[in-house]
This record gives C-alpha cells, structure tokens and sequence, in this order.
C-alpha cells in the first residue's frame, strides 16, 4: 500500500522563504493570516490527508461509486471522512466570513489543495467543485441567491458542480442545448442533458447544487447566447433545509480509467427549477469565473498525484536490492546495492524531484498573486497581478498536468513490475493523473488560449508584465559567482522564449495555422522557462546558507534542472521554427 506525507518542509521554505509570505499579512482582511497561523493550519491539514484520506484512497479506487436508479453510493469510508472534513472547516477555510467563511488567504487552499490530491484525488474534487461554486455565486449571484445558497455550500453541507459538456457539444460550448425557459417567478425551467460531471451525484452532502449552462428562449447564436443557472438537486426551504426533489438525475456514471471514486455522472435535467446567476446570455462570462479557478486546481492535481508517485518510489528506490553499482559495490552487506545507486534510476528520480519542487513554487506563487488581485488597495498592482495570473494560469493548469502525467509514469518505471501492478499504488497515480490533462479544456486548448489569447492581449502587456521580472532575476543573479551556473542558462531559455514568441507571432498574422501549430510546444517552453524563474529565486535562497543539508539539496537539484531539464527549450524553439508546414502539408 503507498505512503503519504505532506511536505511541510518544502511548504515552509517556499512561503516563508522564497515567497516571503507574510506580506499577505498586511493586505486588508488578511491581518491575521501571519505565516504561524498558515503554517499552523496546513499542518492540521497535512495530518487529515495522511492519518484520513490517504487510507482511502486505493480501496475507494478499487470498490469505486455504486449506481442503482439515479442514486451513487460513494466507496467505503468516503461518507465518514467527508464528515471529518466538514466538521475541521476545511470547506470554509477560504470562503468569506460574510458566509461562514474563515477568510484564509486563497494561497492557502492552493497549498491544501495539492496535499489533498497526494492524498486521494477522488475525494478532493468533492469539495473542490463546492469551493468553484461559492466562488461563482459570489461574484455573480444576486443577494437572494447567496443568503439561500452560499451558507449551506460554504460549510459543506451542500456540495456544488459545474454542468458544462455535452453528448454532442464538448469545448464548443456555443451549440449547447440545453434550454431554460422562465417560470414566470424568477425562475426557470431547465431542460437537457449534460455529460462527465464530476460529483453530479453522490451521498456525501444532503444537497447538490448545479451550475448548468444553458439557453434562453431569445438566446443569440454561438457562445453569446449562453446564460448560467443554478439548479439544485432538492429545492430549499425558506428555513434553509431541503424540500422536495428536483427535475434533477443522474442516468448513469461513466467506467473509467481514473478517479473511480469520484462519480463522473450524465446529468438529466427534466423541467428542473433554477435561477438565473448573473445577466442572461452572458454565462460564459460568469462561468469562467468557477472554469479559471478549475484550471488551477487541476494543475494542483497534476502537482499532487506527481509528489506522492515520487515519494513512493524514492522509498522503493532505497529498499530494493537489485545489481552492482558501476563504480564498485555500495552495499558490500547485502547481495546487491539498492537501485537508488543507478544512474538511470536517480535520473528519473532527479527529474520528478526538480518539476515538483521548481512548479510547486510557481503554483504557490500564482496562489499569492490571487490574493494581490483580491484585497490589495492599490488598483494598479491588483490590476498587474491580474495580468500575471491570467497569463499564468493555462501553463499552470497544462505544464504542471503534463509534467506530472511524466512523473508518474517515471515513478512506475523506478518499480519496474512491481509498478505495474496494484499492491504498490503506482499503477493507480498513472491512471488518475491521465485525466487532468483532458478536463477543464484540453491541454491544447490551454495551448492556445496562451498563445492565442494571452500573449497578443493589450499588445503584449501580460508578457511584459512577466518576461522582465525574469530577466531582472537572471541579470542579478548572473553578477554573483555562486549563482552565474544557474543565471546564464536561464537567460538563454528566456531569449529563446522571446524569439519563439516574435517568431509565430509574425508568422500567425499571415497564416493563423503557425499559432496552432506551435502552441503545444510554446506552452512547455514558457512553462520551463517559468519554472527556471523559480528555481533561481531558491538557489538565491539557499546557496546562502550553504552547508545545511535541506539548502545544499536544493542547490543540486536546481543544477540538475538548469543542466538536465532546461536544454529542452532549444528543441522547442527549434521546432517552433520549423513552423506550420511540416504539420499541416504531410497526408494522415
């Protein structure tokens, strides 16, 4: 059975060190969350995901949920420990206390999140999906919506979804059809089917509320006729309890190759009562408000399922006996040396530890930059940490998904045999990480809407919010002795990004096909050039207090990434410049 244990550590050194967390501190609203108070709580949260929900996590993907005429029963367990959750806080623990809320920083659920996706990824999208709800309905919906709802899914008694896909319509979401037709007392009548909803049926909470896109009577064509509403599973009381069923049920949950705890439910919604959540036709816009946060905690799940496939086969990796070392015997007491000693094996090792370590800093970095968007005074930093997180979150949700689908594919290799089968665990964090690159938008989607979308966006001013921050890191940086091994390599791979970007820029206004075509491949170069960025940032950090084994560790393994991962950027920028011909001429 795999292990599991939160990385407090690593956790500690990149918010308090690195990130300097406690600048959060003086935001308003946030004068509590010191980085004791932070630290505190993901410890407490660290506990639950070790001692609770990790436990779970294999039996729950070996039984996975029961359907029987439209009801789901959750695997073993999974009530009990959804119970312990809500009754720690921990669905409250970012919500505004305006609801129920304990106002943490956002930050902090970004790191909770990944400790929970380690632990039992199935379990965590949950509570997760009730989390993109409340934040939904407070932006968007009207204060009648939000006394009646928001308290119930802030605390977790009520658990939310997000009703998007359908059989015949997935990223196309402009030729839903889905229909609401009003009711004629502010509420409307919703019909249609929607597919993989994620939590669209289970027994953990006593409601299920539903945000469904769909279309108005009077609805435009294509996206701009989209409208969001909120339909719950039972209707609520006026006191706030549950009243009568719904037009809401599930027709089935899919079989599928992951996350077989988590119910992935076609949604049937015959006549069901709902409320409009913002302005008609304008869904999309209301929607991408839960779809954004989505993206980013999916690339957590990418992070999390990476971390724990690691730590598993590192500990394999030390206890398995197996060969000589090539420079003679290690382990001259045993029969052979652990395979730890193998190059190969610390490659691949080496290789998961330096994506986790570099991404989990950017992540965590992009968290804080939400909580400088939320509650800074000053509009224009909140406007230019806007600017950074937009452009950041679909190399967030991509890279680190893409990365941690190679890391636990590497974990399992690290096992051999032993990986491919179900007593060690491996086998499943391949299986549910494989996932996280398809749901909330493709990874090539998420390609394009950066090159696409982000990059050409004000002229360029999301990258010129970015691409100097980095250089001025490096050119410093460069300056020190200590530090010019990491510095130089990176300003090389910025370069490359700036001429890969001008490159399919130019090229993209003549033929729009050169965008596509390099999308993919400019998404992983800016995601390891980011990801450079912030393994610079923990070298400074730690090349000053060399002689301390947790620092001198980071030191080697930036080494390893700046020597051994960043070199892939000139076969990016290679490929990108090869352009669009190659892809689009060849016969299929």
């Amino acid at each position: 059975m795999p292990s599991y244990k939160a990385p407090l550590d690593d956790i500690r050194f990149i918010l308090t060190e690195v990130l300097d967390v406690e600048q959060l501190s003086r935001l308003p609203g946030y004068e509590e969350a010191t980085p004791d108070v932070l630290l505190a709580v993901l410890e407490e949260g660290g506990k639950l995901c070790e001692e609770v929900l990790a436990p779970l996590n294999q039996s729950g993907d070996a039984e996975g949920c029961h359907y029987e005429n439209g009801v789901v029963r959750t695997p073993a367990g999974f009530k009990e420990a959804y119970a312990q959750f809500v009754s720690g806080g921990w669905p409250a623990m970012t919500a505004p206390a305006e609801w129920g809320g304990q106002g943490l920083p956002h930050l902090a659920r970004f790191v909770f999140d990944e400790l929970l996706c380690s632990a039992n990824l199935s379990f965590s999208m949950y509570p997760e999906l009730g989390h993109g709800a409340t934040i939904a309905l407070e932006r968007w919906g009207d204060e009648e919506l939000k006394r009646r709802f928001l308290p119930k899914i802030v605390d977790g008694t009520w658990c939310g979804t997000m009703c998007l896909t359908e059989p015949h319509a997935g990223t196309d979401l402009g030729i839903i059809r889905t229909k609401a037709v009003p009711a004629g007392d502010g509420a409307y009548h919703v019909t249609g089917t929607k597919i993989f909803i994620s939590a669209g049926e289970h027994d953990l909470a006593e409601n299920i509320v539903h945000l469904v896109l769909a279309k108005l009577p009077d609805a435009p064509p294509g996206t701009k006729g989209i409208s969001l509403f909120l339909v719950p599973k039972f209707l609520p009381t006026e006191e706030g309890g549950i009243g009568t069923p719904n037009g809401v049920r599930c027709g089935s949950i899919e079989h599928k190759m992951g996350i077989k705890a988590n119910a992935t439910c076609v949604m049937n919604f015959d006549n069901a009562t709902g409320w409009l959540v913002g302005e008609p036709h304008k869904g999309m816009r209301a929607m991408f408000t839960m779809m954004n946060g989505a993206r980013l905690g999916v690339g957590m799940q990418g992070l999390g399922l990476a971390e724990v496939a690691y730590q598993n086969a590192l500990a394999y990796a030390k206890e398995r006996l197996q060969g000589r070392a090539l420079t003679g015997t290690k382990n001259p007491q045993g029969e052979a040396d652990p395979i730890v000693v193998h190059p190969d094996v610390r490659r691949m090792l080496l290789t998961a530890k330096a994506y986790i370590e570099g991404e989990r800093a950017l992540a965590y970095w992009v968290g804080q930059l939400i909580d400088v968007e939320d509650k800074h005074p000053d509009e224009t930093v909140r406007q230019e940490a806007s600017d950074l997180v937009a452009l950041m979150t679909p190399i967030i949700k991509a890279f680190l998904t893409d990365t941690g689908f190679e890391v636990t594919n590497l974990a399992l290799q690290c096992l051999g045999g032993h990986g491919y089968i179900r007593e060690f665990g491996i086998e499943q964090f391949v299986r549910d990480a494989r996932i996280a690159q398809i749901y909330e938008g493709t990874n090539g989607i998420q390609a394009m809407d950066l090159i696409g979308r982000k990059v050409p966006e004000g002229g360029g001013r999301l990258l010129r919010r970015f691409l100097p921050m980095v250089q001025r890191t490096a050119k410093e940086a460069a300056a020190e002795p200590r530090l010019a091994e990491f510095a130089q390599p990176l300003l090389d791979a910025l370069r490359k990004l700036q001429e890969s970007t001008m490159t399919v820029m130019n090229k993209a206004m003549q033929n729009p096909d050169e965008a596509g075509a390099a999308a993919v491949d400019y998404l992983r170069l800016f995601g390891l050039v980011a990801t450079g960025w912030m393994w610079l940032r923990m070298a400074q950090v730690a090349v000053a207090k060399e002689g301390d084994a947790f620092y001198d560790a980071k030191v080697k393994t930036a080494r390893f990434y700046f020597t051994k991962l960043l070199p892939q950027t000139s076969a990016l920028a290679a490929t990108i410049a090869a352009g669009a011909a190659p892809v689009m001429d060849a016969m299929i």
